[in-house]
């Protein structure tokens, strides 16, 4: 994949180095590395001709970004209005607990990032959990150790 600045580099070829292009620039880097990362975000700041502080002030704007590398899968609870009230904050907790993290953050093995969703669309098959691509209907915290254990 390549270092931060060999990322944001490549990227640039991609789109105007100019502020007017920073979100469409983070993106990007995004998709190509995971994150964004400390490097990156001086890389850009100094290619767009702004301080790290208003890259970072942008980029920690959107819940979009992330400036820590993704675990190896990533769990959303949905905590939509259906899903609340059949359950999902239980579920939520019962993943906070189990695996020792908390929404916005990633296991210490690296292994999970939790995050609160608002809604996932899935509204009849309330609550709903989904973990990478997988859409998982009428999660229950009893339900919920045999979904995790499959992603080793």
């Amino acid at each position: 994949m390549g270092t931060a600045i060999e990322t944001v580099r490549a990227v640039f070829g991609e789109f105007a180095a100019e502020a007017d292009s920073l979100i469409p620039i983070l993106q990007r880097v995004q998709a190509r590395a995971g994150f964004i990362s400390r490097e990156a975000v001086r890389e850009i700041a100094g290619a767009v001709r702004l301080t790290e502080s208003q890259v970072y002030g942008v980029a920690s704007f959107y819940a979009q970004f992330r400036f820590t590398p993704p675990a190896r899968h990533g769990i959303a609870v949905c905590l939509g209005t259906a899903c609340h009230v059949r359950g999902g904050e239980r579920v939520m907790e019962a993943l906070e607990r189990d695996l020792h993290v908390t929404p916005g953050t990633s296991t210490a093995d690296g292994r999970f990032d939790l995050d609160r969703v608002a809604c996932l669309g899935c509204c009849a098959l309330s609550p709903v959990i989904k973990i990478d691509a997988n859409i998982y209907s009428s999660v229950t915290t009893m339900k919920l150790k045999g979904i995790v254990d499959d992603y080793q």
